[in-house]
C-alpha cells in the first residue's frame, strides 16, 4: 500500500493493471498456507511492539483469519482489475488505488490480528480509509456526507471495541485472543461479562451494520462501484461478522450472547429484506440485500451450534462470490448504459451477453438453486435453524421469508435488466473492456464450481475455520443433494414463492414514494434528530461558556473547582478549631492582616482603577510580611517581585485605556464577590484540613537529609524545585516561554492601517 501512495501516479492509463499485482501476489502467498492450515496448524508470529502494556503486533493464520484474507486479496485482485477499466479515464486513480491499497492493508491486519488493541488500530484504519474511499467524489456534497455518517457511526463503534478490548485485557491480564480461548467460564462468571459483550456488540454491529446502526450503508452507495463491491463482499461489513465469529470461543456460550445475536440478526435480516421490494436503483436494492445478509450471518453466529457456523461460514463465502458478482455487473450497467433504474432497465442481454450471463449465475447463486454453492448454503441454514431450540417454528418462518425477499432481489438485479426487450435508448449501447466483465464471470463461476464440487472447500476452508471459532468439525460434509428431505421442501417452497413474487412485483417509482411517506420512523431518521438535537445544544453550550470574555472562562472554573472540592470537603472534612490558639497572635499578625483586610475592601469598592491596582499591590506586600513573620524570606521576595511586575504591567495597561471605562456595574461586583468569597472559604477549609493531618516527616526528612548529599544544595526549597521537581519546573518554564514569546508576536504585530478597524 505504501508503494502505491508514492508511485501510484505512474499507474495511470493502460499501465493501471500492473497495480492488481500486488492484492494477486498477497491471494497466492496466503493460498500456500492452505494444506498447512487443513491439517490443522495454526501459524502465529509475534513481534514487540509496547511490551509494558502487553500490546504486541501478534499475528494468527488459522482457518477463520485464511478465509478472510483469501476473501480480501482474491476479490481484491479482481476489484484491481475491474477499477483499472471501470476509472481508467479518472485523473485521480493513482489516488484511489492508494486508498484501495491502504484499506486492504488493513483489513488483514486486522484479520489476522491475535493482540486486541492492534486489532483495535486496524479496526480504526479500516473506517479511516472508508471514509476516503466512500468520499471519493469528493465534489458531490452527497458523497461527503455519505462519508462522514459512515465514519461517525463506524467510529463510535470502534471506541466501544477500544473500551471492550480494555475490560476484557484487565479481567484476563493480557490481551492476545489465542490466550483467551481457555478463559470463557471466567469471563462468563465475571461481574463485567454483560458490559464487555455490549461493548463488542457495538463494534460489530455498527460495523456490520445492524439495525438499527444499518442506515450508513445505503448511503455509502454514493461510492464508486469498485468500493461497494469491495466493501459489501468480502472486506468492511464483514469485519464485524470476523470480530463476533474470532470472540465467540471467548464471549460465546452464554444465552445473553446468543439470544442478542439471534434477536438482532433476525430483525436486521427480515427488515432490510422487506426494504428490497420498494427499491428500484440497483445499488439500492443491493445494499438492503447486503444488510439482509449480514443479518443472516448475525443470526446463525447467535444459534452457536456446529450446524449454525458451518451454515455461517458457508453462507460467507456464498455472499462474497454472488454480491461481489452483482456489484460489478450493476456497475457495468451504469458505466455503459448510464442508469441504474430498475424500472427502465431490460433486454441488456442482447448487447451485454457475457455480463447478462454472469449476472444470471450470480442471481440463481443468491436464490439458493442447485447447483449453486447458494444452495449449500441455504440448505445448511435452514437446517440449523431448524433444530434450534423451542421458537425454531418461528425463526424458520423468518428466515424463509427473509430468503424469499433475497430470492426477489437477486433476480431482479442480475436478470431483470437483462430479459425482455431492449428499449430504443440503449440500442447503442456497446460491450465493454473485457477488463470489466471477466472478473464478474469468474466469481460467478466460482459459484458453480463450489456448488458442483463442495469438496474444494470442505476440508481446505469450512473445517478449519469451524475449529477456530470453537466447533467440532469431524461430522462435516457438505453435499449438494441431501435427499428428500424436510429441508428440501422448505428450499422448493422459497424458490416457488420468491419467483412468483418477482412476476408479481415490478420495481415501482410509487413503491417507493410509498415507502418514503414512513421515512420519519426509520432508525435513520430518529437518529438524526438526535443527532440535530445534540448540536443544537452543544451550539448553546458552546455560546453560553465559550462567549470569549475572560471573565467568564475564569468564573466558571473557579464555579467548578468550588463545586468539586466543596463536595470532597463536606464528605470527608475532619478537622477542628481550637480557639484558643487565637490568643498566640501577635501585634504583628494582626496590623498586617488589617491592613491587608483595608486593601481587600478598597480594592473592591473604589472607583479609580489606578487607586484598586495600587491596593492590590498593598495587598501583596503584606502578604509578603506575613511570609517574613513566619521565617519564609524566600518566599517573601518571590512573592514581593511578583507583586511589583503585576503592578507595573497593570499601570501599562491602564495606561492605553479608554479613560472613562467603567470597573464593573453592580451586577458583575455581587457576582464576582459571592464567587470569591466562596472559593476563599473552601481554601480556609481546604488549609485546615490539610493541618489536621497527622503530620508525616518521612518526606520533609528525606529531603533534608539528601539535599545536599545528591544535589549539593544546601537551600531545601530551591533543590526540591530545581532538583527533585524538575521535570515540572522545566515544563513550567516552558509554558512561560511559550507565553512570553506570545506576548512578544503580539506586541511585534504591526497592521496596514487598510487592516486596522
Amino acid at each position: 500500500s505504501i508503494f502505491l501512495v508514492f508511485t501510484g501516479k505512474f499507474f495511470k492509463g493502460k499501465l493501471s493493471i500492473l497495480a492488481s499485482g500486488i492484492p494477486l501476489a498477497l491471494f497466492i502467498y496466503f493460498a500456500q498456507f492452505i494444506d498447512r492450515i487443513s491439517s490443522g496448524e495454526v501459524i502465529t508470529q509475534e513481534n514487540i511492539w509496547v511490551p509494558s502494556f502487553g500490546v504486541n503486533l501478534g499475528f494468527t493464520l488459522d482457518g477463520l483469519s485464511l478465509l478472510f484474507s483469501l476473501m480480501i486479496t482474491g476479490i481484491g485482485f479482481l476489484v484491481f482489475i475491474y477499477t483499472s477499466a471501470y476509472l481508467k479515464n479518472n485523473k485521480y486513480l493513482d489516488r484511489f488505488y492508494g486508498y484501495l491499497s491502504m484499506f486492504m492493508a488493513a483489513m488483514l491486519g486486522l484479520v489476522l490480528s491475535d493482540n486486541l488493541i492492534s486489532l483495535f488500530v486496524f479496526w480504526e484504519l479500516t473506517s479511516i480509509t472508508s471514509f476516503f474511499l466512500i468520499g471519493f467524489n469528493n465534489t458531490s456534497p452527497a458523497s461527503r456526507k455519505s462519508a462522514i455518517t459512515a465514519l461517525a457511526i463506524t467510529g463510535i463503534g470502534g471506541l466501544s471495541l477500544l473500551v471492550g478490548a480494555l475490560f476484557l485485557g484487565a479481567i484476563t491480564g493480557t490481551y492476545s485472543i489465542s490466550e483467551m480461548l481457555s478463559m470463557n467460564p471466567d469471563i462468563a462468571a465475571n461481574p463485567y461479562y454483560t458490559l464487555i459483550v455490549i461493548l463488542i456488540f457495538g463494534a460489530a454491529f455498527t460495523k456490520s451494520a445492524q439495525f438499527p446502526f444499518h442506515f450508513w450503508l445505503p448511503g455509502a452507495m454514493k461510492a464508486p462501484t469498485p468500493v461497494s463491491t469491495y466493501l459489501h463482499s468480502a472486506t468492511m461489513v464483514k469485519a464485524g461478522i470476523y470480530l463476533l465469529l474470532r470472540l465467540t470461543p471467548v464471549l460465546g456460550d452464554h444465552q445473553f450472547w446468543n439470544t442478542t445475536l439471534v434477536v438482532v440478526g433476525a430483525i436486521t435480516m427480515f427488515y432490510s429484506a422487506i426494504h428490497t421490494l420498494f427499491r428500484t436503483d440497483l445499488k439500492g436494492i443491493l445494499a438492503y440485500s447486503t444488510i439482509s445478509a449480514l443479518g443472516i450471518l448475525v443470526f446463525l453466529i447467535g444459534q452457536g451450534t456446529v450446524e449454525a457456523l458451518t451454515a455461517a461460514a458457508v453462507f460467507i463465502i456464498v455472499h462474497a462470490l454472488y454480491k461481489a458478482t452483482l456489484f460489478l455487473v450493476t456497475g457495468i450497467i451504469d458505466h455503459q448504459a448510464g442508469t441504474r433504474d430498475t424500472t427502465v432497465l431490460r433486454g441488456l442481454r442482447k448487447v451485454l451477453f457475457p455480463v447478462a450471463i454472469a449476472g444470471f449465475l450470480a442471481a440463481i447463486s443468491s436464490a439458493g438453486i442447485p447447483p449453486t454453492i447458494g444452495f449449500i448454503g441455504k440448505e445448511l441454514t435452514y437446517e440449523s435453524t431448524f433444530h434450534f431450540g423451542n421458537v425454531a417454528f418461528l425463526l424458520i418462518i423468518l428466515i424463509v421469508i427473509t430468503k424469499i425477499l433475497l430470492l426477489y432481489a437477486g433476480f431482479v438485479v442480475g436478470i431483470k435488466p437483462f430479459t425482455g426487450t431492449l428499449p430504443e435508448r440503449f440500442e447503442k449501447t456497446r460491450m465493454p473492456s473485457f477488463l470489466l466483465w471477466v472478473p464478474p464471470l469468474l466469481l460467478a463461476t466460482g459459484g458453480i464450481v463450489f456448488g458442483i464440487f463442495p469438496g474444494l472447500i470442505e476440508a481446505s476452508i469450512i473445517k478449519p475455520l469451524v475449529n477456530a471459532v470453537g466447533g467440532n468439525a469431524d461430522e462435516i460434509h457438505l453435499k449438494l443433494w441431501h435427499g428428500v428431505t424436510s429441508i428440501l421442501w422448505l428450499s422448493v417452497i422459497t424458490i416457488a414463492v420468491g419467483t412468483v413474487l418477482y412476476f408479481l412485483i415490478k420495481p415501482s417509482h410509487k413503491l417507493e414514494h410509498a415507502i418514503s411517506k414512513l421515512e420519519w420512523l426509520s432508525p435513520h431518521s430518529i437518529i438524526m434528530k438526535m443527532w440535530d438535537f445534540f448540536f443544537n445544544f452543544s451550539r448553546t453550550w458552546t455560546n453560553l461558556f465559550q462567549n470569549g470574555y475572560l471573565r467568564n472562562y475564569v468564573s466558571t472554573i473557579m464555579v467548578f473547582m468550588i463545586t468539586l472540592t466543596g463536595y470532597a470537603l463536606f464528605r470527608t472534612a475532619t478537622y477542628s478549631v481550637d480557639y484558643m490558639s487565637f490568643s498566640t497572635i501577635t501585634v504583628y499578625e494582626a496590623v498586617t492582616s488589617i491592613v491587608m483586610l483595608i486593601a481587600v475592601l478598597y480594592t473592591v469598592f473604589t472607583k479609580s482603577r489606578l487607586a484598586a491596582v495600587a491596593a492590590m499591590g498593598v495587598m501583596g506586600y503584606a502578604i509578603c510580611m506575613l511570609f517574613v513573620i513566619y521565617s519564609a524570606p524566600d518566599l517573601a521576595m518571590t512573592q514581593f517581585s511578583i507583586d511589583t511586575l503585576t503592578v507595573i504591567l497593570f499601570v501599562l495597561v491602564l495606561y492605553k485605556l479608554p479613560k472613562y471605562l467603567t470597573l464593573s456595574d453592580y451586577k458583575m461586583r455581587i457576582k464576582d464577590g459571592v464567587i470569591s468569597l466562596a472559593f476563599g472559604t473552601i481554601i480556609t477549609l481546604l488549609i485546615l484540613e490539610v493541618l489536621a493531618e497527622p503530620i508525616n516527616s518521612e518526606v520533609s526528612d528525606y529531603y533534608a537529609a539528601n539535599a545536599y548529599i545528591m544535589a549539593h544544595g544546601k537551600n531545601v526549597v530551591n533543590v526540591i524545585l530545581v532538583d527533585f521537581r524538575g521535570a515540572d519546573t522545566m515544563i513550567e518554564i516552558s509554558v512561560l516561554a511559550i507565553a512570553a514569546i506570545g506576548v512578544f508576536a503580539l506586541l511585534k504585530l504591526r497592521l496596514k492601517k487598510s487592516d486596522q478597524r
